[in-house]
This record gives C-alpha cells, sequence and structure tokens, in this order.
C-alpha cells in the first residue's frame, strides 16, 4: 500500500492507524535520520510519540531495501525523506530504488509506505529542487506500480486512487 499526499495532509496518521488496526506486529522504517534542526526534531518526537511501544522501530535514513525483510507489517515513514537522505549524500538514487523495489517484490507480507506528493505544485526554482521533485515523482510511480493499494489523503481524507474501476464512457 502507498499512502501519498501533501504536507500535513494526514499520511503518517492514516498509514499508522491502518498498522495498528490490523493486528499484527509492526516494524516501523523511520527514514528521517539524525534531524538537522529543531523543527525536524519536533516533528521526528511527535512521529515517535505516536508509535505504540510494541512496534519494532528501525532507523533506515539510507540502506530503507535492508528493512523489508522481516515478519509482520513494514510501515515505512516515509519515502520522501529517504530520497532527501539519497540526494544530499549524493548516493546513487536509480541503485537504491532498484534494491527497495526489488526487496519489495519479494517479501510475502504487507508493506506500507508513506510519500509526500511534491509534484503538485510550483516549479522549483533551483535545480537541486527541480531535480528531487523529479526524482520523487519517479519514485512515487515506481511505487505506485508495484503497490496493490494506493490512498491519497487530501486534508486528511482518504481517497482510493488505486485499485480505480475502470473509466468508462457514457454515451
Amino acid at each position: 500500500m502507498l499512502v501519498i499526499g501533501g504536507a500535513r495532509s494526514g499520511k503518517s496518521r492514516y498509514a499508522e492507524e491502518i498498522a495498528e488496526r490490523a493486528g499484527k506486529p509492526v516494524t516501523y522504517a523511520a527514514t528521517a535520520g539524525a534531524p538537522r534542526d529543531a523543527e525536524m526534531e519536533a516533528r521526528i518526537t511527535l512521529h515517535q510519540s505516536r508509535r505504540p511501544d510494541h512496534w519494532r522501530t528501525l532507523e533506515v535514513p539510507l540502506d530503507l531495501a535492508a528493512a523489508v525483510p522481516g515478519e509482520g507489517i513494514l510501515l515505512i515513514d516515509c519515502l520522501t525523506l529517504w530520497l532527501t537522505n539519497l540526494m544530499l549524500g549524493e548516493h546513487d538514487i536509480a541503485a537504491g530504488r532498484a534494491r527497495l523495489l526489488e526487496a519489495l517484490e519479494v517479501r510475502e507480507r504487507p508493506v506500507i509506505a508513506v510519500a509526500n506528493e511534491v509534484g503538485e505544485g510550483i516549479v522549483p526554482a533551483t535545480p537541486l529542487g527541480r531535480a528531487f521533485r523529479d526524482e520523487q515523482g519517479m519514485l512515487n510511480q515506481a511505487m505506485a506500480r508495484a503497490a496493490t493499494t494506493v490512498i491519497k489523503m487530501v486534508a486528511g481524507i482518504p481517497l482510493m486512487v488505486k485499485p480505480a474501476p475502470e473509466p468508462r464512457i457514457q454515451l
């Protein structure tokens, strides 16, 4: 399952609720890494405070594919921060994306991945911003193709994107 949406759309909370309601063991793959400033530290603390104590947490700012094998539900939060870490560290993004998708393809247990939709706003002013937007779009497309379910969060409301009914032309 891919849960996608804008900033503060409720995507992380929704993904956490789905994982908790399943009643199975949950591994939370936290991708943020070390906070870069006080505001990011506050966001990480908020996410940590919502996590049940019985969930297992893995800190995976770079090697996300390594977190994919395992039992129970895997909750990845979030793909956007993982991509940010790869880009800022000048890692091979295509190789990281390929490793992640390969690991997900063979996993037999449920995965809930969270990602930001960054392509609906203005065109970023910098080359790095445009490169990030493009890479995030390609990652989101690849994850959506691999997912059986895609949910888009809008103002805290989940909208089913995939599976979607076949479009029909009315005559």
